[in-house]
């Protein structure tokens, strides 16, 4: 089952062609608060939720999962991660496994002042991240900085500042707002699948060529065995997982790696890894009914461009 299935259709096909290619029957079933989302249209069975701040929401949920025999739950957006990670042990006592990971790693993860402070205490290289007080103080900043709210996602309410001036407009129009220094380089993003003992078995880069509300809509793998060593030796240390990790970086000019941020979840662009061969459905899949899996770290193919466009649901 996925919560908050949202726009995840591709994501959901992926899974119901993994079934198919294991020969698993399995139905798939989503959540969402609305009729109105494209991907419950797809789903066997679709249920509607309480938002994901409500009191009873891991109650419904908890309910469906033992009305249906759910033995699979799937996170799609950060709004959840925190109350299923708190409430695993509930679902696994359902017989229901979780793809999220702790609550400590959550709260590292979506606390953009703390998985600065936790990359820096472990040497990785970072944006350099501050409070907006902590930037006005200083007599030389570096323009431009980008200012985004440390608690924030999906790209929303980000804003690059090239003077004091605009520094000062957009931290009063930000929540929660930090100033990271600006970045010039290569974005990738990193799909990084942990198996179910907790092992960082494939990490495959793809560069983003274009972003679009806060979720890639063009990119290409790139395998670049740096960056997968230090995503791989990331996702160790921090100990996210199982499941998929998606880490977003930069490639400097001297090549240098400076991750920017860490999410506990699949991400919007990881269909393009999906397609190159990095199957995470099938090996989800393979690991929850008791398959050996069989993975080579770099087994997929290198250059495979995405492009991506809007479609439709008709009711």
């Amino acid at each position: 089952m996925f919560t908050c299935i949202g726009r995840r259709v591709s994501l959901l096909e992926s899974f119901r062609r993994a079934a198919r290619q294991l020969k698993i029957s399995a139905s798939f079933l989503g959540t969402d608060t609305t009729e109105l989302s494209p991907a419950l249209q797809s789903c066997d069975k679709r249920f509607l939720v309480k938002p994901t701040s409500h009191p009873a929401y891991i109650r419904e949920l908890l309910s469906i999962v033992k009305a249906n025999k759910v033995e699979l739950l799937v996170p799609t957006v950060d709004l959840d991660l925190k109350s299923l990670a708190l409430n695993r042990p509930k679902f696994a006592a359902a017989g229901c496994r979780v793809l999220v990971s702790s609550p400590d790693v959550i709260d590292i993860c979506q606390d953009k002042r703390k998985t600065y402070r936790f990359l820096l205490k472990n040497d990785f290289d970072a944006a350099p991240t501050m409070s907006v007080r902590s930037a006005l103080s200083k007599k030389k900043i570096n323009w431009p900085c980008f200012l985004k709210p440390w608690d924030g996602s999906a790209g929303r309410e980000n804003a690059i500042a090239r003077s004091r001036k605009e520094l000062l407009f957009y931290a009063g129009r930000i929540p929660n707002a930090i100033c990271q220094e600006f970045i010039e380089g290569i974005e990738y993003t990193c799909d990084v699948y942990v198996d179910f003992g907790m092992k960082v078995r494939c990490v495959v880069p793809r560069i983003r060529i274009e972003v679009r509300a806060g979720e890639v809509s063009k990119a290409q793998v790139a395998k670049n065995a740096r960056i997968m060593s230090e995503a791989a030796r990331l996702v160790e240390k921090i100990g996210a997982g199982p499941g998929v990790i998606t880490l977003q970086l930069f490639l400097t000019d001297d090549g240098t790696v400076k991750f920017i941020e860490i999410n506990p979840r699949f991400g919007g662009g990881v269909p393009l890894s999906i397609k190159a061969g990095a199957d995470f459905p099938k090996w989800i899949l393979q690991e929850l009914t008791g398959r050996k899996l069989n993975i080579r770290p770099d087994g997929f193919k290198d250059k495979l461009v995405m492009l991506r466009y809007d479609s439709e649901v008709w009711l």
